[in-house]
């Protein structure tokens, strides 16, 4: 066997080596400690950074989202569409097929002869004959074939009024007297006055291009400030026409309502709307919301179907209500596009559009409501959709303790305002009266729109009260098929038409 090496003996004692031991035992300790509290510090860093990260990540998903939004997925004017991006087709509709233009065998439209031409041009022959006599001489007979041409004067057309006085045989003088409305030695007849409103509340003129446009065509000198009194007095002679108007449409069965921001006075004002396929009622308020509602009147008296984009200030009121599908459908592409990978948008869009042509169907075939089974068919695959939905799109919570709102992803606040208000949404199932989307409110809202974008603004809260009053005039005598120049014409004679209010 091999011979063990002799040990060493330690110099150290043990009392010694054991304190020595203890000693970096206690310093092994102190530096596990400081790791730990070094290592808890580094998981609560990295678990900011993550929360940090996730709420980056939304927020990076909002705005993208954001600059995605154009006019077929949100509630954006196609205006406001960027022109080198053309975004895809809005509308839902399948295509047809047919070629642009008119159709075969549809009912055409050509320019007819007048039996009272203004004027008559008979042509005389001219030149010779062969024979080499000439034909201006000879006996000629008017013949059957005519030709019109359909031309436009504009021109001015001044009246003059001149009094007479006279000396009965008593001795009295007399004196005629000029008619009512003759006031000034120049003055504008109600043509002028009726054509410049028609030019401005209308046509959506500015002032200055209209006094242009009558000096450049008649010769008449019109200053701004002129047109604009001709319109408040247009205004002050329709309020009561304007107002049966709106006591009318409180009467209806189904009215559509929306509101838009105007530029009045330098600074934002909000231009309420209210209207059916025959009447249109229009009020300028500084206020969107309840205030102006209440200010208006006329909903606080209403008892039947309100047709709105859900806006809140519409559900103080007692009346039935029906939401706008049409953006119902905007949001659902939005969210589609968002994340392609959900198929629930997708179903919804296409539930909604059938029982939209459902009900097509049904009014061009008379029917007054859709069958029960039907109708209940629909809902049970509508509940189905949003449940599923809801399934992908749960409520996000704040972190414990806290008390502070959490801010809800736009497909959740969408189905739960989709399933809180199932009826509202579906009301145009259960009641063929009321149209699928708020499309009339949004046209009657277009013109006025309009007004803004080529005149920039009203300087005075009177001038865009006055285009409100106007407005709603000459827009329901439009829906009824009615001559807005002539009913001008006649409001500047004193006798206003009124519209239809039943």
């Amino acid at each position: 066997m091999p011979e063990q090496p002799p040990t060493t003996p330690s110099a150290e004692s043990p009392d010694a080596e054991l304190a020595r031991l203890r000693a970096e035992n206690a310093a092994l300790r102190g530096q596990v400690a400081e790791h730990a509290t070094e290592n808890a510090a580094l998981r609560s860093q990295v678990a900011e950074q993550a929360a940090r990260i996730e709420q980056l990540q939304q927020r990076i998903g909002e705005l993208e989202a954001r600059l995605a939004k154009d006019s077929h997925n949100s509630s954006k004017p196609p205006s406001s569409d960027p022109p080198f991006k053309r975004p895809p087709p809005r509308a839902l509709r399948q295509p047809s097929g047919k070629k642009p233009g008119g159709q075969k065998d549809h009912p055409g439209a050509t320019r007819t002869l007048v039996d009272d031409p203004e004027h008559t041009v008979v042509i005389p022959l001219s030149g010779h004959c062969e024979c080499g006599r000439w034909l201006s001489g000879g006996a000629v007979e008017e013949l059957p074939e005519r030709r019109q041409v359909a031309d436009l004067v504009v021109r001015r057309e001044v009246t003059e009024y001149r009094t007479v006085a006279g000396v009965c045989a008593c001795g009295q003088v007399h004196r005629s007297i000029f008619p009512d409305g003759v006031d000034a030695p120049v003055q504008y007849g109600p043509g002028v006055a009726a054509f410049a409103v028609h030019l401005t509340h209308y046509q959506q003129l500015p002032y200055q291009r209209t006094a242009d446009l009558l000096h450049t065509l008649a010769g008449i000198a019109l200053a701004p400030a002129t047109v604009y009194a001709m319109g408040c007095e247009a205004a002050a002679r329709l309020a009561a026409p304007v107002a049966a108007i709106g006591q009318a449409l409180v009467q209806s069965a189904v009215a559509h309502a929306d509101e838009t921001g105007m530029r009045v006075a330098g600074a934002l004002q909000w231009l309420h709307v209210l209207g059916t396929a025959t009447l249109t009622f229009y009020a300028v308020h500084a206020k969107r919301g309840r205030d102006a509602l209440a200010a208006i009147g006329l909903l606080a008296c209403f008892r039947g179907v309100l047709v709105h984009d859900h806006w809140s200030a519409y559900a103080a009121y007692t009346c039935q209500h029906a939401f706008c599908n049409a953006h119902h459908l905007r949001e659902l592409i939005a969210i589609a596009e968002t994340d392609p990978r959900l198929t629930w948008p997708g179903r919804l869009i296409a539930l909604l559009c059938e029982a939209n042509e459902a009900t097509h169907m049904a009014r061009a075939a008379g029917f007054a409501a859709l069958p029960g089974p039907m109708i209940e068919d629909f809902f049970t695959r509508y509940d189905e959709i949003l449940t599923d939905a809801a399934r992908y799109h749960p409520r996000r919570t704040g972190p414990p303790g806290s008390r502070r709102r959490v801010k809800q992803t736009p497909a959740y606040n969408l189905i739960a305002r989709l399933r809180d208000h199932r009826d509202e949404v579906l009301r145009f199932i259960t009641d063929l009266r009321v149209a699928f989307d708020n499309n009339q409110a949004e046209r009657d809202i277009r013109m006025p729109k309009l007004k803004q974008k080529v005149s920039g603004g009203f300087r005075s809260e009177d001038g865009a009260k006055s285009f409100a009053i106007i407005r709603s005039y000459l827009s329901t005598l439009r829906k009824q098929s009615v001559d807005t120049y002539q009913a001008l014409l006649m409001t500047f004679q004193g006798n206003p038409p009124m519209p239809r209010l039943g």
